[in-house]
């Protein structure tokens, strides 16, 4: 068996390559996508930081988008890379922890934070004239922090559960990192109330959010319709499409994974459903928002030619 070696406290990640030559393929094409994300999502944060034109709430927002992508991909891509290379797929009881952990923390405040987005955006295009009191660098900085504190403490709650129930002789984690669900169907009782939790919780962080996002964007998209000015309502249009294709990329896969119940999941389609939110759209954020957005291409070209006159 493969995972002979494992102690009594390890785990055992099955991984998401076989392997075979499509394997490798797709190892390569998914180190090539964490690159990407990690030179992407870094990009916007330093842009945003050195460019005054981008400091408002709605670029720090982003630029707080870009931390969460940049640490959650960072989360799960080095280990599920280090494990096809070297063979080794276990890992800890604590790194397990650890690993879900972050990964929840950074899922649920994600989620959050895409809703300040989609507030930012409504006020903006609905409300422009109280933008400056509804949208004032003291909400932002509560948004922010309400994301990050309420994705710490859902997390926390998931992860102490799983640390504390026994676990059966078999310890392989059929999915690619430390997935709460997928752990619990080694459990030696019975999770029905974790799983009536995270349903709960699932609703709270991820379809709640995603209806105050399309109810505010079914108001601005009307708003639109009504602006005079052709220029604003491309500009505005461009804004929230781009804004509504990062959400379905998030929401989506995730929504469909969590809110199934256990026996219509698969381990095989929750693995592949979980690259679109782990992998894929932390790559796609900073591309989506920075090819798009002529404001963060105005910047890019100012700071490249900052940085030319120094050298000169």
């Amino acid at each position: 068996m493969e995972n002979n070696n494992q102690t009594s406290t390890d785990f055992f990640l099955s991984g998401l390559f076989p392997p075979s030559r499509i394997g490798l393929f797709f190892f390569i094409l998914i180190v090539l996508i964490f690159l990407m994300a990690l030179f992407g999502n870094l990009s916007m944060i330093i842009l945003i930081l050195l460019d005054t034109h981008l400091h408002t709430p709605m670029y720090f927002l982003l630029s707080q988008l870009s931390l969460m992508d940049l640490n959650y991909i960072s989360t799960i891509a080095p280990k599920m890379a280090f494990d096809y290379l070297f063979g080794n797929k276990t890992i800890s009881f604590i790194g397990c922890g650890v690993q879900s952990f972050f990964f929840l923390t950074l899922a649920g405040g994600e989620g959050l934070l895409l809703a300040s987005m989609a507030y930012d955006r409504y006020v903006a295009i609905c409300s422009p004239l109280h933008y400056p009191i509804r949208m004032s660098k003291r909400i932002c900085a509560l948004m922010i922090i309400g994301s990050w504190l309420m994705g710490s403490i859902n997390s926390c709650a998931h992860t102490v559960y799983a640390l504390h129930i026994p676990y059966c002789q078999s310890r392989t984690i059929n999915h690619f990192f430390c997935d709460v669900p997928a752990m619990l169907t080694l459990a030696c009782m019975d999770t029905w109330v974790y799983e009536y939790t995270v349903f709960v919780s699932t609703t709270l962080l991820i379809v709640f959010p995603f209806i105050g996002i399309a109810s505010s964007y079914g108001r601005v998209l009307f708003a639109i319709c009504r602006m005079q000015s052709t220029e604003g309502r491309k500009k505005s249009y461009s804004t929230c499409s781009t804004h509504l294709t990062v959400v379905t990329f998030y929401y989506a896969p995730f929504a469909y994974t969590y809110l199934r119940p256990r026996s219509l999941r698969s381990p095989t389609e929750d693995k592949v459903l979980a690259v679109f939110y782990t992998i894929l759209t932390p790559m796609l954020n900073p591309i989506i928002y920075s090819l798009r957005n002529k404001e963060v291409m105005g910047a890019l070209k100012r700071v490249i030619q900052r940085m030319c006159s120094v050298k000169m």
